[in-house]
């Protein structure tokens, strides 16, 4: 199998991915206590850098993971990207509340296990955007706290495999009540008479990264945005469809469960805020 080219650095320690070996008794193994952050690199440069950031610490916060130096954890980041000379990549990061015997209890003085890696990457959604990509809808089987970036993906891993299954690139999941919340491992963006309209931050999702920058680039390319819970029964009702995040980046959707999406095309306001994302990467990159 020839797999990309990486480098992880573990606690410090700069090895091969190939190299980390995580202690049996580790947390994150055990009982998914951990959290984490992936992120881009164009041509080397970290994009939404800070962003990530401050939702890690968020999250670290929200479980009660102590003891970590995210400038620490920054420097260590920067510097396997550096080591690595990686330009187009991804960057992986999880903090793990560390190792102690098995008790689903706090331990006391656990030392955080901080585990990252950067990878090359190549766009897997490049060949889908321009005529967009079919999902599913699933039924939304995670915990109450989305908002929470933790490893505990279960739910997650059993949407995507049934979308696969379907021949699906994602899923769209949705409460008991229809509502729809979010992909498995994406946000999504409707367009209903030319206004983008996303899921309400709450517990319910995750605030994500990718979705947060494009909400501030609709305002300023003049496309209004508003947020709203959408029921699964109401996608019929929507123009157009796309996802966004880190890899997706904006990737339109035509086909729901089978179905087209508006006019089953990708559609002028999916391509006006995909023209505008790369744009910005541009400027970043320059």
């Amino acid at each position: 199998m020839n797999l990309p080219r990486s480098l992880a650095c573990l606690n410090g320690q700069s090895m091969p991915l190939e190299d980390v070996k995580i202690p049996a008794l580790d947390r994150g193994f055990l009982f998914g206590d951990a959290v984490y952050e992936v992120l881009r690199l164009y041509r080397g440069k970290a994009w939404l850098l800070e962003e990530h950031w401050q939702r890690l610490g968020r999250s670290l916060q929200a479980i009660g993971i102590r003891g970590i130096d995210l400038e620490v954890t920054k420097r260590r980041l920067l510097d396997t990207i550096a080591a690595g000379g990686f330009q187009e990549a991804l960057a992986y990061l999880q903090i793990t509340r560390g190792v102690a015997p098995r008790s689903h209890r706090f331990p006391a003085d656990t030392r955080p296990l901080e585990f990252l890696y950067v990878q090359d990457y190549t766009d897997a959604y490049s060949a889908l955007r321009g005529d967009g990509a079919s999902v599913i809808t699933h039924p939304d089987l995670r915990w109450h706290r989305c908002d929470i970036k933790s490893t505990n993906l279960l739910g997650n891993v059993l949407a995507i495999q049934a979308a696969a299954e379907a021949g699906c690139v994602e899923a769209l999941l949705y409460a008991a009540d229809g509502t729809l919340t979010e992909a498995t491992h994406s946000s999504f963006f409707a367009v209903i008479e030319s206004t983008l309209v996303a899921t309400p931050q709450g517990s319910a999702i995750l605030p994500g990264i990718t979705r947060g920058f494009l909400e501030r680039l609709a305002s300023r390319v003049g496309v209004p945005f508003r947020e709203q819970h959408l029921k699964r029964h109401q996608l019929t009702e929507v123009s157009e469809l796309f996802l966004s995040g880190t890899g997706a980046e904006v990737l339109p959707v035509v086909r729901v469960d089978g179905k087209p999406v508006g006019s089953g095309l990708v559609g002028p306001v999916s391509l006006r805020m995909w023209d505008a994302y790369r744009q910005a990467v541009a400027e970043f990159i320059r």
